[in-house]
């Protein structure tokens, strides 16, 4: 049976949550496809992982025999968090765009499970080619050839944490111009941003059920 690790980031509940209706939409399928698996759900909204601190960072580079109490705590925390990356068959996540990037929340779950020697920084880092699908949602548009191109952070890090840094077979879904139901600047956009979000709930129930079958193949 495969492990879906889901972690939305959203402070908004599903109900006004652009990422949170689509990585649901993906959770859905997948379970309809894959009924006996398991899923793993972490709400860092709700439930945040603590920030990285000096503790958890530097037990991370010494010999475990040599940490002091309070390192031992900081990096048992670490490990639970890389256990679940590690033990995931394939990984969802809701990463919104906050002032340009991700949330703190979600920055703060990557700074975690990123250790260099173990989850990177060898050349076969322990969660290599899994499949992590990302719900990149935007109150804008930031895609190539806007005038907001250049401000697109959200993207551009995720790929060179979790493809580059971490080696995961990632891939993006990308509901954009969210804000246009609510900022009546952005009424005329109200059509496309429709047109994004149903393209993106169709590509997270295909996305889900073609990777639920081929894990489970």
């Amino acid at each position: 049976m495969a492990t879906l690790l889901h972690i939305d980031s959203s402070v908004f509940p599903s109900t006004a949550s652009a990422s949170r209706s689509v990585t649901d939409a993906f959770r859905t399928a997948w379970q309809e496809q894959h009924p006996e698996g398991t899923v793993v759900y972490r709400d860092l909204s709700v439930n945040p992982v603590p920030h990285i601190t000096a503790d958890a960072h530097l037990a991370g580079f010494s010999d475990p025999a040599t940490h002091t109490p309070e390192q031992a705590a900081a990096f048992a925390e670490r490990m639970k968090l890389i256990q679940e990356l590690e033990q995931a068959d394939a990984v969802l996540i809701g990463a919104p765009m906050y002032n340009f990037s991700i949330p703190s929340t979600l920055k703060a779950w990557l700074d975690n499970v990123i250790l260099m020697g173990r989850t990177a920084g060898v050349e076969n880092p322990s969660a290599k080619g899994t499949p992590v699908t990302v719900v990149a949602s935007r109150g804008g548009s930031y895609a190539p050839g806007t005038p907001r191109e250049g401000m697109e952070y959200v993207q551009n890090y995720l790929a060179a944490t979790l493809r580059d840094a971490l080696g995961m077979d990632l891939d993006f879904i990308v509901p954009e111009l969210t804000m246009a139901p609510q900022n009546p600047a952005m009424s005329e956009l109200i059509p496309l941003f429709e047109a994004s979000r149903d393209k993106a709930h169709q590509e997270a129930q295909e996305k889900a059920k073609a990777l639920a079958a081929r894990l489970v193949a």
